[in-house]
């Protein structure tokens, strides 16, 4: 994603959209401008989002670290099949740090949100161990799973000339899943695994009506196969 200093006029329309939070989406939304990757673009961002404002409301936490985080999590764009996927939301939070002392934000805020950012990563493997850490790992989750997951999980698999499945086994019920190859392998490596380990009671919660989804989806499909 492309760093800049000033907000368009796009991005100041966009900003309400982040509402109570417009001041700070104003100051960091220049700085995710540019991806070429649907799935982790600006839609994401704010479906994102979204649900850390539906778990805030029953959680809480600090809304504008969580606003930084939201926005600032994938701001540095590295693709899937990249060795170093895994170490994305590290990037990212570096990356984070980085504009927000250029901002003038305290150490102590910077911290916590370099920490939300790092942990919330699937791969990257690092323990939430703040509030709006567990929140930020739901809510970048919540959009893993779900219908829009399946809609990520098939776009990203078309991105990469993926097939769609393996013809003669699509369940992998006789072979090892192989989501590098074959998109329905990406909901037994890593969808259907999300909602037994999420963070808060509110994000466990709509993650379950999700999973759902998502299973019901998964039969359907592997029906008409």
């Amino acid at each position: 994603m492309v760093e800049s200093e000033a907000a368009s006029g796009d991005e100041v329309v966009y900003a309400a959209m982040f509402a109570p939070c417009e001041d700070i989406a104003i100051e960091l939304l220049p700085y995710i401008r540019g991806t070429t990757d649907g799935s982790h673009d600006l839609a994401h961002v704010l479906r994102v989002w979204r649900s850390i404002l539906a778990i805030h409301a029953v959680e809480g936490g600090d809304r504008n670290i969580l606003c930084a985080a939201a926005i600032l999590h994938d701001c540095v764009a590295v693709e899937k099949e990249s060795r170093l996927s895994d170490q994305a939301s590290k990037f990212s939070a570096e990356m984070a740090g980085t504009i927000l002392r250029s901002k003038q934000w305290t150490a102590d805020r910077i911290e916590a949100v370099m920490h939300a950012i790092e942990a919330h990563s699937f791969s990257g493997g690092v323990t939430p161990q703040t509030l709006e850490a567990r929140i930020l790992q739901d809510a970048d989750r919540l959009d893993a799973i779900g219908l829009i997951g399946v809609a990520r999980t098939f776009y990203i698999a078309g991105r990469l000339g993926k097939q769609l499945y393996h013809q003669h086994d699509p369940r992998g019920a006789t072979r090892s899943h192989d989501d590098r190859r074959f998109a329905i392998d990406h909901f037994y490596t890593k969808l259907l695994r999300l909602s037994a380990n999420f963070q808060t009671g509110q994000g466990a919660e709509l993650a379950r009506e999700r999973h759902s989804r998502l299973e019901q989806f998964l039969a359907d499909l592997l029906l008409e196969l």
